[in-house]
């Protein structure tokens, strides 16, 4: 998949861009959720059907954290992870478009023309729920009006899952209440962290139980405080675990920055300094303070066997 980015105002001689009929789907896509497989599978299928190539457009950064909504910096696929999901879903290619405040003043027609036209796309395939242009006044049908007939509009309806509409807002919620179960189901997948092992403090290893501690490389909306039965992957190889997200209660008073701490079965590797993917497969506990190591322990124990229970 080839990635290209795009500011505003777009410079045809100047960007390698792809310029031609293309089917593009187009949305911040943060998560890559149910609802939003469906939109590009959409894409993808129209695609085909017409012979042509595939694109997705999405927005760095996220169209709400410009706007100063704060928890939008917080993200369920960082850049990184969605293209990746990108390219094993099928897409050809994908526009990043930064999203800056000349952009973001953009009425919907200037959008259109400046934006969508100026690349040649033949369809364009988006949800229910999709605003552009200053202040999100551009909706699906204005959309379609505004194309002036030169491309056509596909709106794909919200996708539910047990009566409940599969959306960003929702899966972020979950993951707050450490409802794993509903954040994998919306997902498709399970939900995923990632970063880079680095040295923590080796207390676990004098308790029999020595721990990766994770340093995220990305903002990620992080889960609930807690323990959670985890697959961790690291050097091509993945493991079961438990992973203790939260700030060591027993160990720390006042700690507000969480740590991400996991804990490998039948593992005793050094991995100082590797890049480690973790999903999280089930919330098992919350973290809480424990009167002695030995109750620790004791807990640890517990945790290990539930989490072998569920993976």
């Amino acid at each position: 998949m080839q990635v290209i980015p795009i500011s505003y105002p777009i410079d045809l001689d100047g960007s390698p861009l792809f310029v031609g009929e293309q089917v593009v789907a187009i949305g911040d896509f943060d998560g890559v959720h149910l609802g939003h497989q469906e939109v590009i599978g959409r894409a993808l299928r129209t695609g085909k059907k017409l012979g042509l190539p595939t694109a997705i457009m999405t927005f760095s950064p996220h169209p709400r954290a410009v706007m100063g909504k704060d928890k939008y910096f917080e993200l369920l696929t960082p850049m990184r992870k969605k293209m990746e999901m990108f390219a094993s879903l099928g897409v050809s290619h994908t526009y990043i478009v930064t999203f800056d405040a000349s952009l973001m003043r953009l009425t919907p027609e200037q959008f259109v023309d400046q934006v969508l036209h100026l690349l040649g796309v033949n369809s364009v395939i988006c949800g229910f729920d999709f605003t552009f242009g200053y202040q999100g006044k551009g909706t699906p049908d204005s959309l379609c009006e505004l194309s002036h007939g030169k491309f056509s509009v596909e709106v794909v309806r919200p996708f539910h899952m047990d009566g409940e509409k599969v959306s960003s807002t929702l899966i972020r919620e979950s993951l707050h209440q450490g409802d794993i179960d509903t954040v994998t189901r919306l997902l498709g997948r399970p939900y995923s962290i990632s970063g880079i092992v680095v040295d923590g403090e080796k207390r676990g290893r004098t308790i029999g139980f020595p721990t990766a501690n994770l340093q995220l490389d990305e903002s990620y909306v992080i889960p609930t405080n807690g323990v959670y039965a985890i697959k961790a992957s690291v050097n091509g190889q993945t493991y079961n675990g438990v992973m203790n997200i939260g700030v060591k209660p027993t160990f720390t008073t006042g700690e507000l920055k969480p740590s991400f701490e996991a804990h490998l079965f039948e593992f005793s590797e050094q991995i100082y300094g590797e890049h480690m993917n973790v999903e999280l497969i089930a919330f098992l506990r919350p973290e809480r303070k424990f009167s002695s190591i030995d109750e620790l322990i004791t807990q640890i124990k517990l945790d290990a066997e539930a989490a072998k229970m569920k993976l």
